[in-house]
């Protein structure tokens, strides 16, 4: 994958995850959706040779998964 291609899907998987996160009070599928784009993230940090980015979206999409089955049990 070329750096243009790379900076490209970076710039999605932010966009993503910021979109996602500015949603969450709506619906708590948003939440789960900012987790995809976390690992989406993480994916962009280790392309673009940034471990220590890819290593932190990985934490958290960890931390939005949990906030989610959390509020999925509170909805119940």
């Amino acid at each position: 994958m070329g750096a243009t291609a790379v900076t490209a899907f970076g710039v999605i998987a932010v966009s993503l995850m910021m979109a996602a996160y500015a949603a969450e009070a709506r619906d708590r599928r948003f939440v789960l959706v900012f987790a995809v784009a976390c690992l989406l993230s993480s994916a962009y940090g280790f392309l673009a040779g940034a471990w220590p980015f890819g290593a932190v979206e990985i934490i958290w999409a960890g931390v939005a998964m949990r906030r989610y089955q959390s509020r999925a049990r509170i909805e119940r």
